[in-house]
């Protein structure tokens, strides 16, 4: 026979299912317990003090909340930020030194200095080289950069901070402070690398500031590390939606078209070492070290290859580029500059004035605007959701893509720029404040070009 609850059964089940109850009669201080009854798929409340069980009316699925049986949330682990930058950072530089290493431990034996600590040293001061600290020789100050080793510790940098940024747990939703926070820690980190490097290679021949070096080395650890920082985390979106639609695709149009004049640039420099493919393997072949020497002096040249492409850029563009002081590589003139070292890299220099062509080289620039300009509209019709911009909107769009793309590619020259020792050799590479000013005259009528095409021929 059931059990008939009494009157203290049924104040009970009415507090549990949700049915009010008499304000004067006090609430059992007992603990209660819920048991799960799996044979009869019964859920009941046991109460200690009277030994008794009451069913919960499962018809209403009434939630009974236990007192004292939640379990605390798992927290994840979560790293302090500079031991988390410390560790990254270190993978960073061994990761961008220990190829360079490699490479002048192979260029080093057409000169009969082989061994493990040269080649560790002399990768040493190239890696350094190639953030753009300068290294004082017997010959004069060596500041020209191989921006390939300039690439290589930006992306593993670019790398540390992402992989910092998810270890200290802002990898959703971090705010543009901690990305900020991120970049700081690895680029002091960055720095004291650089500086103990700098003392360590100081000596007879050879001199490096500890403190140019640690600047240096701040700057780009900084800015690579926030980059990727920014890139993890939801902080871009936040940073790009706060600005106004006109500035963010100005923005973006005027890298459109610097990134498509640099691909023309590529194009331009491998063609034209293709072109003089021969005196280039003569080039390689008069050095007379063997194969690992040989090897050696072409990665050295695709190291300074990135530097070609920037030069080859600004020779489309017009202002061209020195190899020397008093000379200039442009498309209207070439004059002899002072004897450069025997790389295959110089085989593709032009020996004179292009003429005719030339003409139709500067429409390249002309044409990589237009692009940049035509895919502005694009991007406005998705933005806007398939309806049609103004065009106050377009052509202020792509009248600031000029001023974007010059500084870009104004920075890019002023980064492919240095020096190979005193004398004549004291100015290589391009002209920062030419190049960029031309490039943002360009870009921009380009882009508006381009914009207005896209915006009066656009499919119906």
């Amino acid at each position: 026979m059931p059990e008939t609850p009494d009157r203290t059964d049924d104040a009970m089940a009415r507090k549990v299912t949700g049915s009010p109850v008499d304000a004067a009669r006090p609430a059992p201080r007992e603990r209660e317990t819920v048991r799960v009854d799996l044979a009869n798929h019964e859920t009941r409340v046991i109460n200690p003090s009277e030994r008794r069980t009451v069913p919960i009316d499962r018809a209403n699925h009434e939630t009974v909340k236990v007192p004292g049986q939640r379990r605390p949330p798992r927290r994840k682990g979560r790293a302090p930020l500079p031991v988390a930058a410390g560790f990254a950072t270190i993978w960073a530089a061994l990761l961008s030194y220990l190829p360079v290493a490699a490479v002048v431990g192979l260029a080093r034996t057409f000169e009969g200095a082989g061994g493990l600590g040269g080649a560790a040293s002399g990768g040493l001061a190239a890696w350094l080289l190639g953030h753009g600290v300068p290294l004082g020789t017997a010959i004069g100050p060596v500041s020209l950069a191989p921006l390939l080793v300039t690439l290589l510790a930006g992306w593993r940098l670019n790398r540390a901070g992402l992989h910092v940024t998810r270890a200290i747990g802002a990898r959703r939703g971090g705010s543009p402070r901690a990305a900020f926070a991120v970049g700081v820690t690895v680029g002091l980190w960055y720095a004291f690398f650089g500086a103990l490097s700098a003392m360590l290679l100081s000596g007879p021949g050879l001199e490096i500031s500890p403190m140019r070096a640690a600047g240096q080395l701040f700057l780009i650890g900084t800015a690579a590390a926030l980059i990727g920082s920014l890139r993890g985390t939801d902080a871009v979106l936040v940073l790009a939606r706060r600005l106004p639609v006109p500035v963010r695709h100005g923005l973006r149009t005027g890298v459109v078209a610097a990134l498509l004049l640099l691909a023309a640039g590529a194009a331009f420099t491998g063609l034209s070492v293709a072109v003089g493919g021969g005196e280039a393997a003569d080039t390689i072949a008069a050095y007379r070290t063997g194969v690992a020497g040989q090897t050696g002096i072409t990665v050295v040249s695709l190291a300074y290859g990135a530097n070609g492409v920037i030069w080859a850029t600004a020779y489309l563009l017009g202002p061209g580029f020195a190899l020397g002081t008093g000379s200039e590589v442009s498309l209207t003139a070439v004059t002899a500059g002072p004897t450069l070292p025997a790389l295959p890299l110089l085989s593709g220099l032009p020996a004179g004035p292009m003429g005719g062509i030339g003409v139709l080289l500067l429409a390249v620039p002309v044409l990589a605007g237009i692009c940049a300009g035509v895919m502005l509209t694009h991007r406005l019709r998705r933005d806007l959701e398939q309806a049609e911009p103004g065009w106050a909107l377009v052509l202020g769009s792509a009248v600031l893509a000029g001023p974007a793309g010059g500084l870009l590619l104004g920075l890019l020259a002023w980064f492919s720029k240095g020096s190979l020792g005193g004398g004549r050799l004291a100015e290589i590479g391009p002209a920062p404040l030419t190049v960029g000013a031309v490039a943002a005259c360009v870009i921009a009528l380009s882009a508006v070009l381009g914009a207005a095409a896209g915006k009066t021929f656009r499919k119906k």
